[in-house]
Order: C-alpha cells, then sequence, then structure tokens
C-alpha cells in the first residue's frame, strides 16, 4: 500500500480545492489533484491515477503566485538536506494562496530506521538527513515563511508523520 493510500482517510479532507499533490508517485491524496513528479516513469500508476505534470519540485516557474489551495506531499520532502529544503518550501509556499494549506506525509528517520531494523525492509538511501523528524521540518517551514498548524499527528503508522501548516 502506498504511504498516500494509507494517509488519504486522515489528509484527503484538507485537499480541497485547486490543488497539486507534488512527488505524487502513482497515487494521488484526491482525484482532482493536479499530479506532479519526475521525469521517471517509475510513476505511471498504482491506483489508476496519471501523472499531469512532470518537472522538478524545487523550481515551479510555470506556475503563477498563489495559484493553489493546497499543496500536498507524502515521503519526499525528507530526500532534501535542510539546505536545500527552505528554498524548496518557499517555492510551495509561493504557489500558495493565502490561508493555502501545505499537506505533508513524511517519514521520522529515525523511526523509520528502528522499523527498516526490526522488519529487514531496506533503507531508503534517498533520504538525507539522519535526524529528519517533525520538529526538525517544523523548523525549516518556519524559516520559509509564516505558518499556523492546522493539524498534526506524530505518529503515523510505524514510522511517519502528517503535518498541516496554513499559510499566513
Amino acid at each position: 500500500m502506498s504511504e498516500t493510500k494509507a494517509a488519504r482517510p486522515i489528509l484527503a479532507k484538507f485537499c480541497e480545492g485547486v490543488g497539486i499533490d507534488i512527488g505524487f508517485g502513482g497515487s494521488a491524496i484526491v482525484p482532482n489533484a493536479i499530479t506532479f513528479d519526475m521525469n521517471k516513469g517509475y510513476c505511471d500508476s498504482l491506483e489508476g491515477h496519471k501523472q499531469i505534470l512532470r518537472g522538478d519540485c524545487k523550481s515551479l516557474p510555470y506556475i503563477c503566485d498563489e495559484a493553489f489551495d493546497y499543496v500536498y506531499s507524502s515521503h519526499l520532502l525528507e530526500d532534501f538536506s535542510y539546505k536545500e529544503l527552505i528554498p524548496i518550501l518557499r517555492e510551495w509556499r509561493r504557489i500558495l494562496k493565502k490561508d493555502g494549506l501545505l499537506v505533508t506525509n513524511c517519514p521520522d528517520q529515525q523511526k523509520f530506521l528502528a522499523h527498516c531494523a526490526k522488519t529487514g525492509q531496506p533503507l531508503n538511501l534517498a533520504h538525507k538527513e539522519q535526524d529528519f523528524s517533525l520538529n526538525k521540518f517544523r523548523e525549516m517551514a518556519n524559516k520559509a515563511g509564516a505558518w499556523e498548524e492546522v493539524f498534526v499527528e506524530p505518529n503515523a503508522g510505524s514510522y511517519s508523520w502528517y503535518l498541516v501548516l496554513r499559510k499566513k
């Protein structure tokens, strides 16, 4: 089961209006999300969802300022260093409308490592920061701009957390 499919019952309610699912990976958070991922063909379709946009999530110059009601991302942000993460969050914040929502589903790296050790699941070598966590992400998000915390679930599944922030 995809991380998004597992999160859908809780996070889909925050994905209303016009929004983008960045790093979609074949499983869209809601049926009408604009799905966005890299140029690689690994995200053809897990659940019948089609990819709409391709590119690099670090720079979205073809998307207007304040275009979206929400930006959703699942298990992507941990693939960047903290130095990279702040500009990415600024860019995603730019494309959010005022009061728009940043809806995130991410792993706690230390819980993920413990889960892998316990279950034999292979490590994800794309994860960049060994201390990536909800609190570290909050710190990075606050460096990218002003947010209001709308929803948090610090213990989602075996190793993930959910956080919904409203752009101030």
